[in-house]
């Protein structure tokens, strides 16, 4: 499939909807916890339990922040990728392109 949008100069990380997620532990090391952001939002979602094996996959780099949000945050991720779809629909009927 061609991308209609690749020959247009526009920063598509301005159409990003922004996205944080995070791994920690309790007090004793034992139990570890992800939290994740949504476009600002300053409370965020609620901290979901993780194994510790996950927690330190996600520190070392070797699992993604897309991947660890669509295990832990799958209903969040859904909505970001139906908002970032219509956003291309809506930008591509204003370009006359679609």
């Amino acid at each position: 499939m061609i991308d209609p949008l690749a020959d247009l100069d526009i920063d598509v990380r301005s159409f990003d909807i922004q996205r944080l997620v995070t791994v920690y532990p309790d007090r004793s090391g034992i139990r570890w916890w992800t939290k994740a952001w949504f476009n600002g939002s300053e409370d965020g979602e609620a901290a979901v339990e993780i194994e510790r094996e996950c927690a330190i996959q996600f520190l070392l780099d070797r699992i993604d922040k897309e991947r660890m949000l669509e295990e832990y945050y799958p209903k969040q991720m859904e909505v970001y990728h139906n908002a970032i779809e219509q956003t291309k629909e809506n930008l591509l009927k204003q370009l006359n392109i679609s």
